[in-house]
């Protein structure tokens, strides 16, 4: 994955929170010169088990589509106002199941980054979308970035960048690549645990970050016993504007519940969160 973006997906439903999405995703294009795709998928499977049972009702299916199509062109014409730069709004309309689809898309169109709204309540869609999204960085290999209605800030300026027990050089570069267009700072940040060296973690990274970048940088050494909980905390604590992880069990929070929905800490975060693989995957 090269830390220069030149496509965005935002899967849209309509909702208010891929109104969320979008408008991250126009920030991003304004600062980056990309373009958005907004994709809608139309879920014209009916019965998982059963093959082609999307032709059940061939009529309903195409109504929705030419209905689905109508609503992603009201919207991207009433986004394409807000773009400044050389970046283009794409729209699509695919059927099928989403966990399919939108890999599928995402590969044969090159994205380079997926930008997704999360729901500000509904706790059945927060499940499925905190382990869809775990599920799609590990099927494309590319970033997500989750947003919530109170993620909306319009700046990057201070970047936190969590470690566990290695540096992660991947998300370093991307965070760097980030910060070199937002002007920010990256902190890097560990828990205090004999087992992970934090020292050692802490100064490998600040040099990695050196080597490739004037930016400033700072490590920091946390207490604690969750690094999903720290890195919240200390996200909080410096009013923060984007976090970091990857889709490790490391990153998920404490609880029964949120160990047993496997919940990222995407979900407890106001600040929008980047999860994306430690390493690229070898074809």
């Amino acid at each position: 994955m090269s830390n220069r973006f030149y496509n965005i997906l935002v899967p849209v439903d309509f909702t208010g929170k891929s109104k969320w999405a979008i408008a991250k995703a126009i920030e991003l294009s304004n600062n980056l010169e990309c373009n958005i795709h907004l994709v809608h998928i139309v879920h014209g499977n009916i019965f998982p088990g059963i093959p082609n049972a999307d032709t059940i009702n061939p009529y309903e299916s195409h109504t929705d589509r030419l209905n689905s199509y109508d609503q992603l062109k009201e919207l991207a014409s009433f986004y394409r106002t807000q773009l400044c730069g050389n970046g283009k709004i794409e729209i699509s309309i695919l059927e099928g199941n989403p966990g399919k689809k939108l890999p599928e898309y995402i590969n044969q169109y090159h994205m380079d980054m997926v930008v997704m709204g999360l729901s500000k309540f509904n706790l059945i869609q927060r499940i499925i979308s905190s382990v869809s999204i775990s599920r799609l960085v590990r099927k494309t290999n590319i970033p997500v970035l989750a947003v919530r209605s109170g993620g909306l800030i319009y700046h990057f300026k201070k970047i936190i960048l969590p470690m566990h027990d290695e540096v992660p050089v991947r998300q370093i570069k991307m965070a760097t690549a980030l910060a070199r267009t937002f002007k920010s700072t990256i902190y890097m940040i560990t828990l205090r645990k004999e087992e992970n060296a934090p020292e050692k973690i802490i100064n490998e990274g600040l040099e990695l970050v050196q080597s490739i970048s004037t930016i400033p940088a700072q490590g920091i050494i946390l207490e604690g016993k969750n690094l999903a909980k720290a890195t919240l905390d200390f996200a909080k604590r410096v009013n923060a504007d984007l976090i970091l992880i990857n889709p490790l069990k490391e990153f998920h929070l404490p609880g029964w519940w949120n160990k047993l929905t496997k919940k990222l800490l995407s979900y407890g975060s106001r600040i929008p969160v980047i999860t994306m693989n430690k390493k690229v995957q070898e074809s």
